[in-house]
């Protein structure tokens, strides 16, 4: 089974409020489910990074073609350009946001799903409609704490 995920992060300040937007899409019975989550204070990367982590937490079962659309070359290019194979043998050391890259990682294991950059603000339909529940999470009232970026654990401080 294809299924196609379209993800992004958005912030206002970096830092500052932020949130996530997801579509997820099976494409051979047109069923979608969209989901969206905002930060009190976080970084535009961590939230980019952060909604594939969340559409990978969701998927019910393993096997399936994945393909993951963002229009953050953060994300692409860590995949495509293979750096996260580095990271890993260093530990993320050195690495921003290793909290997240870490539990990426372990999704990406899982699935190995195939990641494709499209440019954003561009009128790509899908990526609109997740900047726009990115940014509607990121302005709702009792946002959630980004708890690593808030309070680092000493491993996240070098």
């Amino acid at each position: 089974m294809k299924i196609d995920i379209f993800t992004d992060g958005a912030c206002s300040g970096n830092p500052g409020k932020g949130g996530y937007g997801i579509l997820m899409r099976v494409v051979e019975n047109n069923f979608e489910k969209k989901f969206s989550q905002g930060f009190r204070k976080t970084t535009n990367n961590r939230m980019e990074l952060l909604a594939v982590i969340v559409a990978l937490e969701n998927m019910k079962s393993n096997g399936h073609e994945i393909h993951i659309y963002t229009d953050s070359k953060y994300v692409a290019d860590a995949i495509n350009e293979k750096w996260i194979f580095g990271w890993v043998k260093k530990g993320f050391a050195k690495v921003k946001n290793p909290d997240l890259w870490k539990r990426f990682y372990a999704l990406y294991k899982t699935h190995q799903p195939h990641f494709h950059w499209i440019k954003g603000h561009n009128g790509h339909p899908e990526n609109e409609i997740c900047d726009q529940l990115a940014v509607v999470a990121s302005q709702k009232e009792n946002l959630e704490i980004d708890t690593y970026y808030e309070n680092p654990t000493p491993e996240g401080l070098f």
